[in-house]
């Protein structure tokens, strides 16, 4: 199952989903099905304490279940 990043054109909320091929995606703020697929370039995984540590704390403010919480 994929993570894609979408953007609600009723609000202009920007998230990510992880989707299921069977299922269609809704905004979690206005709950609204009109959404755009947004391009994502990939990044390589930080390797030093300093980036790890920065990354975990980009996730947590974003609440997003990452690879980079504990």
């Amino acid at each position: 199952m994929p993570i894609y990043n979408y953007q609600c054109r009723d609000c202009g909320q920007h998230f990510e989903k992880l989707v299921r091929a069977d299922s269609t995606p809704s905004c979690p703020h206005c709950n609204s099905a009109a959404l755009e697929k947004l391009v994502s370039a990939p990044t390589a995984p930080g390797r030093s304490k300093a980036i790890i540590a920065a990354n975990r704390a980009k996730a947590a403010r974003a609440g997003h279940l990452s690879n980079y919480s504990k």
